[in-house]
C-alpha cells in the first residue's frame, strides 16, 4: 500500500540540528496518534524531497529512531512505526494543533432516533422493515456501474443537474406510470439520496418556524424529525384499522391550520394498516378546501402479498396537493439511497434551489447504472424474486410466533410490507422484554418509538424482510427466552 507524503514542521532558522528536529517530529507524531504502531513511513528518498532536506539527514534521524525503539525495518525494507509502540488511546499526549472539546456551544438538537442506530454485531435484529440486500445480484449494478462511466466519457464524475440523471428519471417516469399509475413526467421528479433527504429539502422548501404540520401517530420517527429540524410544529393524528383517522384531523382543523400532512396510506408505518378509499377522498378534500399539502410516503409498493396493491393518491390528484415521496432502495437494496420526489415543476424548482444548496447532486453514474438495470427489467425481475421471498419469510415468522410466543402477541397478518405490528398481552411490560431480549442477542423496537408524544404503548413492530430462516428462528428462539416466566407459563 502506497503512503501519503508526510508532512512535518521543521524550523530552519532553529539552532537545533536538522536531524534532530526531524527526530522529534516523528516521535511527536507518533505519541499524538498522527502515526499508529505498524504504520508505513515514507522511504527517505520521498521524504527528503517532502521536507526539502538531504537524503542523509533523514537517513540519520530514522537510524536514531531505530536505535531508540521507535521505528523498527521489515524484511522488505520497508520502514514502520515499532508495533510495540502499542499506546492505549487515554494515554496519547493530547495534540497542541487540535482541541478535543468544541469552544463554541451548540444549538440544542435532541435525537429521539437514537435506538435506530445500527445493533451490535452479534444481535439479531427485529427492526425497520428493510429488504435484504443479499438477495439483490450486485455484480449486475457493478457490471452496469462501469459501463456507465465508461458510455459517459467522463460527464458522470462531473457535475450535472441538480434533478438527477435525465436517464433514471426517464425510466423511473415510465415505472410510476405503469406501477402506479403516475403520470409523471421527467420535469416533475428528482432524484435524491434516499427519500430521507427528500423530507429534508420538502422541509425547506415548505415551512417556516412555528408552522404546523400534521403526522400520524403512531408514526415514522424520522419523518417528524426532518420536520421539527426546520423548526415545525407537530399535530399527532390517531390511526386506527381504516389508517388515519382523517375525522379527527377535519375536527382539529376547525381550531388550528396546518401548513402539510405526512403520511404512508398503503403499508402505514410502523402498522401496515392501509388508509381506506373512503378516508382517502376525504383527505383529498380536506386539502383543497384547507390548502395543506399533503406528503406522501409510498416507500414499499412493490411487495403487496396478498391482493393488488393499493394507487398512491398522487395518482388520482385533481387538486395539485399531493406530493409524492419515494424510494428505489427498497426495490433493490437498502444501502443504494437513492429517493425520489414527484411533485408538479413550481415545487420541483424550488426543491433544484434547495437541493443546488445542500447537496448539489447525487452519484450520476449510479444513478445511469440503476436506469440501465430499470430499461432490461433487471429490477422488475429481482423485484418479483424478492416478494416471493419475503413473502414466505412473512409466513414463516407468523408460524413461529404463534408457536413459541403463544397469546403473548395479538397481530393481524399484513397483507404486505416488511413488518409486523404486534400487541403485547395485558401484564406484558413490553419495555422491559425487548430489555431483556437485547441481552440475549434479539432486537426490536417498541410502540413508544413510533409515537410523537414518546409515551409507551403496548405494541411492537418485527421487521423481517431482511433475515433469512434460519435468523428469524433464532430471534423469536431468543424473544421467547427474554420473555418473562410468568408469560412464558401461561
Amino acid at each position: 500500500m502506497r503512503s501519503w507524503e508526510l508532512t512535518l514542521q521543521l524550523d530552519r532558522g532553529s539552532h537545533q540540528p536538522l536531524p534532530q528536529q526531524l527526530v522529534l517530529a516523528i516521535t511527536d507524531a507518533i505519541r499524538h496518534g498522527r502515526l499508529e504502531p505498524g504504520a508505513a513511513l515514507p522511504g527517505t528518498r520521498p521524504l527528503a524531497r517532502t521536507l526539502g532536506l538531504h537524503r542523509n539527514t533523514v537517513v540519520a534521524a530514522f537510524d536514531e529512531l531505530r536505535a531508540q525503539g521507535w521505528l523498527e525495518t521489515t524484511r522488505a525494507s520497508h520502514t514502520r512505526v515499532s508495533g510495540s509502540l502499542d499506546f492505549a488511546r487515554d494515554e496519547r499526549v493530547p495534540s497542541r494543533g487540535r482541541a478535543k472539546t468544541l469552544g463554541f456551544p451548540l444549538r440544542p438538537f435532541e435525537n429521539s432516533s437514537r435506538s435506530f442506530e445500527a445493533a451490535p454485531r452479534d444481535v439479531l435484529d427485529f427492526t425497520g422493515g428493510l429488504p435484504d440486500a443479499r438477495l439483490f445480484p450486485s455484480h449486475l449494478l457493478a457490471r452496469a456501474y462501469r459501463r456507465a462511466l465508461k458510455l459517459s466519457s467522463g460527464k458522470a464524475l462531473a457535475f450535472g443537474s441538480p434533478a438527477g440523471s435525465l436517464l433514471l428519471r426517464e425510466r423511473l417516469a415510465d415505472m410510476l406510470a405503469a406501477r402506479r399509475g403516475l403520470s409523471v413526467t421527467p420535469d416533475e421528479l428528482l432524484i435524491t439520496r434516499g427519500s430521507q433527504l427528500a423530507l429534508h429539502l420538502l422541509s425547506i422548501a415548505l415551512f417556516r418556524p412555528g408552522d404546523v404540520v400534521a403526522v400520524e401517530s403512531p408514526g415514522y420517527p424520522s419523518a417528524r424529525e426532518a420536520f421539527t429540524l426546520l423548526g415545525a410544529k407537530l399535530l399527532p393524528i390517531s390511526v386506527d384499522d381504516e389508517g388515519l383517522d382523517v375525522g379527527r384531523l377535519a375536527r382539529a382543523l376547525e381550531r388550528t391550520s396546518i401548513r402539510a400532512l405526512y403520511v404512508t396510506p398503503h403499508h402505514h408505518d410502523p402498522t401496515t394498516v392501509t388508509l381506506t378509499a373512503r378516508r382517502r377522498l376525504a383527505l383529498l378534500e380536506l386539502a383543497r378546501r384547507h390548502r395543506f399539502a399533503i406528503i406522501e410516503a409510498d416507500y414499499d409498493h412493490e411487495f403487496q402479498f396478498e391482493g393488488a396493491p393499493v394507487l398512491p393518491m398522487a395518482s388520482s390528484d385533481p387538486h395539485g396537493v399531493v406530493i409524492s415521496v419515494g424510494t428505489l432502495s427498497k426495490a433493490i437494496a437498502p444501502g443504494l439511497r437513492m429517493g425520489f420526489v414527484a411533485a408538479p415543476k413550481q415545487l420541483l424548482s424550488t426543491l433544484l434551489a434547495i437541493r443546488g444548496q445542500v447537496d448539489r447532486q447525487g452519484d450520476l453514474g449510479l444513478e445511469n447504472a440503476v436506469a440501465e438495470l430499470l430499461e432490461d427489467g433487471e429490477v422488475l425481475r429481482h423485484s418479483l424474486r424478492a416478494r416471493r421471498a419475503f413473502h414466505a419469510r412473512r409466513d414463516l415468522l407468523v408460524d413461529l410466533l404463534r408457536a413459541q410466543l403463544g397469546d403473548a402477541l395479538t397481530f393481524e397478518v399484513p397483507r404486505g410490507g416488511l413488518a409486523l405490528w404486534a400487541r403485547v398481552s395485558e401484564g406484558l411490560d413490553v419495555e422491559a422484554w425487548a430489555k431483556a431480549s437485547l441481552q440475549r442477542g434479539a432486537r426490536f423496537f417498541t410502540g413508544r418509538q413510533y409515537m410523537p408524544s414518546g409515551r409507551a404503548i403496548p405494541h411492537l413492530r418485527l421487521g423481517f424482510g431482511h433475515l433469512d430462516e434460519p435468523e428469524l428462528r433464532e430471534e423469536v428462539r431468543r424473544m421467547a427466552a427474554a420473555m418473562p416466566r410468568h408469560q412464558r407459563s401461561r
